[in-house]
């Protein structure tokens, strides 16, 4: 039973940092593409970040430079580092899971459709 835990969300002021986790349960995740997605309420689940096994990464432009995607191997736990918020990144996040090594070879072919296993979310909100 692959299942995927979120925490680390809250409240912050504009240009605060959070750092979110993703708990990962039932497989070893080394062997997937892993991602970050965040969504509003009336808007698309948008991509936020994504990691491959061997540790490559690529982010959306709107978080470059502020975000930074990492895994633990030994603790099977992903992980999201957010520095610089601001309101506009207001949103639940989800960890997820695509059953393949490989990502994509470029952000604009990163789905949300690819990835076949979801955390349940967990909420960040930036006040200005």
């Amino acid at each position: 039973q692959v299942q995927l835990v979120e925490s680390g969300g809250g409240s912050v002021q504009s240009g605060g940092s959070l750092r979110l986790s993703c708990q990962v349960f039932g497989y070893t995740y080394d062997m997937y593409c892993m991602g970050w997605f965040r969504q509003t309420p009336g808007k698309e689940r948008e991509g936020v970040a994504t990691i491959e096994p061997d540790g490559g990464t690529m982010y959306a432009d709107s978080v470059k430079g502020r975000f930074t995607i990492s895994q633990d191997n030994a603790k099977n736990t992903l992980y999201l580092q957010m520095n610089g918020l601001k309101p506009e990144d207001t949103g639940m996040y989800y960890c997820a899971a695509r059953r393949y090594y490989f990502c994509s070879g470029s952000w604009s072919g990163v789905r949300k459709e690819d990835f076949g296993y979801w955390g349940q979310g967990t909420q960040v909100t930036v006040s200005s």
